[in-house]
């Protein structure tokens, strides 16, 4: 039967499984996770933007990367922790289209985010004299302007060729709405089309990744060739960066994979929990790693807290 994706009223989400009160440890569990997401992103977003002293191209793009962080937490934790209680674990089809607009472009935000701010390090280490006249305060504006604005426009069109896809089934066999998964449900869907999904990650995410490790071997040369000084600040504030691409991108690509093969031979709960990982640990990693690394950063904070409480 042929179900036009325009008159879908409800998915199904089919990962879920029903624990009975270990359903109740569960959200508990999740809440305390989406709170503590919330407010470390929340309070190193206000301590940049109060102290003027912070106002500087790195702390820019952090905070562009904190707000993104609140942005892609949001569009999965709500329905995660509703699904958790629920019995039916359905949800309007509106809804999962805009969840799977938010993951998508979360996503895309989160790379070009990583991108902005290891070009910003290269030009911070590798061009110090030039770094002011390089990174002036329109062009900090227009690099974070189009990280945002890019993601947000191209992925309109991947939402909207979902939208008018024509459907033979609404069950997604995850706890969330996933793009693949819609097109695994369409009617004219070929396994072969996995490869196109594949392909199109390989060119755009692995040539954003592909960017970064670029900078950071020019990063390297320059740091081993001078003092010992100018390591030290290359490992201190690349080090953070570094390990939030490599935890980022793991995750991602574990859930692209996992989606397009068989992998029925992994426990059920620990698929569940991987697809989820990159959506829930990136959150609340890139405050914590951030957050208690920089100096700067981390003293503020505790002026900031100290002067609430």
């Amino acid at each position: 039967m042929t179900i036009n994706s325009s008159k879908v009223l409800f998915f199904t989400l089919s990962a879920y499984f029903d624990s009975g009160v270990v359903n109740y440890l569960y959200f508990v569990v999740i809440l305390a996770l989406y709170v503590l997401i919330v407010g470390c992103n929340v309070l190193l977003i206000v301590v940049i933007c109060v102290n003027k002293s912070l106002h500087e191209p790195m702390y820019m793009f952090l905070c562009s990367l904190f707000v993104n962080e609140l942005y892609g937490s949001s569009g999965l934790f709500p329905l995660l922790l509703t699904q958790i209680l629920s019995d039916l674990h359905t949800v309007s089809a509106p809804f999962c289209f805009l969840q799977i607009y938010c993951v998508y472009t979360y996503v895309h935000i989160e790379f070009c985010n990583l991108v902005v701010m290891s070009y910003d390090r290269y030009l911070a280490i590798c061009h110090p004299l030039q770094y002011h006249s390089l990174m002036t305060p329109s062009k900090i504006v227009k690099l974070i302007t189009l990280t945002w604005l890019f993601p947000l426009a191209e992925s309109v069109l991947g939402i909207m060729s979902n939208v008018y896809t024509e459907l033979c089934g609404n069950i997604i066999d995850k706890v969330y709405c996933d793009s693949f998964s819609i097109v695994k449900l369409s009617c004219s869907y070929v396994p072969t089309s996995k490869y196109m999904g594949i392909a199109y990650m390989f060119t755009v995410i692995l040539g954003m990744i592909v960017l970064i490790l670029y900078t950071y071997i020019k990063i390297l040369k320059v740091s081993f060739s001078g003092s010992k000084q100018t390591r030290q600040k290359a490992v201190s504030t690349c080090t953070p960066h570094l390990v939030s691409v490599i935890n980022f991108s793991f995750g991602f690509f574990f859930d692209v994979f996992q989606s397009r093969f068989d992998m029925s031979h992994v426990p059920h709960i620990l698929r569940v929990i991987l697809s989820l990982y990159f959506l829930t640990c990136q959150p609340l990693f890139t405050p914590l790693v951030y957050g208690l690394n920089l100096s700067k950063i981390r003293s503020f904070s505790k002026h900031f807290v100290r002067g609430k409480l």
